[in-house]
């Protein structure tokens, strides 16, 4: 199963460091979230994108995951030469990660 069919999520971005919010759509399904999706799991999904380390917060009350990325946006967006540079859209990437059955 995918990570869009147990949670929803956000991102943005600040200079070179990209923040991501992964939220359980159901709270009983957060220990799986919680397990499964490692800062070096998120790592390796990004692959070449994530230049830096990227730190994993837990919100257990909330049912949430925030990951910090660093170096994940090419130097930011002023200075990349991506034509979007911005961390918005990488929310949409990390749904897209695997998760066991």
């Amino acid at each position: 199963m995918r990570l869009h069919d147990l949670a929803h999520a956000r991102s943005g971005d600040k200079g070179d460091i990209c923040n991501i919010s992964v939220v359980a759509w159901d709270i009983a399904e957060f220990p799986l979230l919680e397990r499964e999706l490692t800062a070096e799991r998120v790592q390796q999904h990004f692959g070449t994108i994530v230049a830096g380390p990227v730190h994993r917060y837990v919100l257990a009350h909330l049912g949430a995951l925030n990951f910090v990325l660093h170096h994940a946006l090419g130097g930011g967006v002023n200075r990349s030469l991506s034509l979007d540079a911005h961390g918005k859209c990488l929310a949409s990437l990390l749904l897209d990660i695997e998760l066991p059955d």
